[in-house]
């Protein structure tokens, strides 16, 4: 039933786009009601919507109604992560405008010398790691544009503040959106639109300007079984009617929406007979490793570094290492001192891991070289603020924050890895 509507709006106003004015809101034939008409009055709310994992050739699997509408009728692009192409670090830098290498998030696991013997996990929320980037739910607040996030990574962060370990890890002085919730992977995708419509039934004056929306499950179809798999169609197939709930739920209330809808990264089959056991290339006891995967993370033992190097930095199949210092510049990833002195990266596909593979596998995973293609990641903006109809060339991640910044009215920003380029020629003015 919503894509009949989806449809409609699509042909009226560019699904969503022409949401200036009440007339352009409802689907052709359609009379909004004289009681409704201050509602379709409202300003427009911009909502960055992550859906984890989602390359964007998914969506020519057929299964992508709503998602496919709103691509036809606003701007799409196949987007580039930054590295390494995992979710905490691309998900820092869509909403602060910096590489990992600059904004201090980056890897998934991570350790920090101001902070001996502590591991930075994905559950991690002291703003201790976070605090050297400033996302742009913070900046909003700042300028008095209300904010509400439904999960981000990040966003329960207390950002500039400090944790007190021995108070219970309160967190003080402290900066935060107006609203947001605490990440659980049993709130389903339905139970997270429905709080982002909740928050856009308030009067206006608590009614956010400003949202972000993540999704999960097609990231984790994506490892589970990978991603040219009937499981994966069927999690996109899902994501996709959940997008056609929110889209439904904005035009039930009336309200405009800038639809920004992203991924953090793509994802790459793998397979056991694609493995790289790091124990048979070096000795255990000359390192110590952090990460593995699609790419290894070490730590030389005190006085083994030249043993270290000399099994590490010479060619290898399907594998090549690095020392930190000489990491190849466009990767724009070595300088911060998170990063683990050797670097040794996969090839996509293939996975270095601990010792060699006893288990037969066919998975998917992330974190390879950005720039593979199927390290690629989903881009679509749809609203007034877009013209519709357009397809853009490939861009870096870093300028969604730029872009974010034109949508919801705040000034540009120095000193960010990206810019606004990409989409000036696309933007209404």
């Amino acid at each position: 039933m919503y894509l009949s509507k989806v449809l409609a709006i699509a042909a009226a106003c560019s699904l969503l786009a022409a949401c200036a004015t009440p007339a352009a809101i409802a689907p052709a034939g359609m009379a909004i009601p004289v009681t409704t008409v201050a509602e379709a009055m409202r300003a427009p709310v911009t909502i960055l919507i992550s859906i984890d994992g989602f390359r964007p050739d998914y969506l020519d699997l057929g299964v992508t109604p709503t998602l496919s509408a709103l691509a036809a009728g606003g701007v799409t692009a196949a987007m580039r992560p930054s590295f390494p192409s995992k979710t905490f670090p691309n998900h820092w830098t869509l909403v602060t405008g910096e590489v990992p290498d600059h904004h201090g998030i980056v890897a998934n696991t991570m350790e920090d010398t101001a902070r001996p013997g502590e591991t930075f996990t994905m559950e991690s929320d002291d703003p201790f790691w976070w605090n050297a980037a400033e996302p742009i739910w913070v900046t909003a607040e700042k300028a008095g544009i209300r904010t509400a996030t439904m999960f981000w990574p990040g966003a329960n962060v207390g950002w500039g503040g400090t944790m007190l370990k021995d108070k219970h890890d309160a967190v003080i002085d402290a900066a935060r959106p107006e609203d947001w919730h605490q990440f659980n992977q049993a709130v389903t995708g339905a139970q997270r639109v429905d709080a982002v419509i909740d928050w856009l039934r308030r009067p206006a004056a608590t009614r956010p300007a400003f949202v972000t929306l993540y999704f999960d499950t097609v990231d984790t179809a994506g490892h589970d079984y990978g991603p040219h798999t009937p499981e994966m169609t069927r999690a996109v197939a899902h994501i996709d009617a959940e997008i056609g709930w929110l889209v439904q739920g904005l035009q039930d209330l009336r309200q405009p929406a800038n639809l920004i809808i992203v991924a953090d990264h793509g994802m790459a089959s793998t397979d056991s007979a694609r493995t790289i056991a790091l124990d048979a290339i070096a000795s255990p006891a000359d390192y110590r490793l952090l990460e593995y995967g699609p790419y290894a993370a070490l730590f030389a033992v005190a006085g083994h570094e030249a043993a270290l190097e000399r099994a590490l930095l010479k060619p290898h199949p399907h594998m090549t290492c690095w020392r930190k210092a000489d990491i190849p510049a466009r990767f724009r990833y070595g300088t911060n001192p998170r990063i683990p002195p050797y670097l040794c990266l996969a090839e996509t596909g293939w996975l270095i891991q601990k010792t060699a593979t006893t288990k037969a596998f066919h998975a998917g995973t992330h974190g390879y070289d950005n720039r593979s293609p199927d390290m690629a990641a989903l881009f679509i903006a749809n609203g007034p603020a877009f013209l519709p109809g357009k397809r853009l060339p490939g861009f870096d991640n870093t300028d969604i924050a730029p872009l974010l910044r034109d949508v919801i009215g705040l000034p540009a920003a120095r000193g960010l890895d990206g810019d606004d380029g990409p989409f000036r020629q696309v933007l209404k003015r």
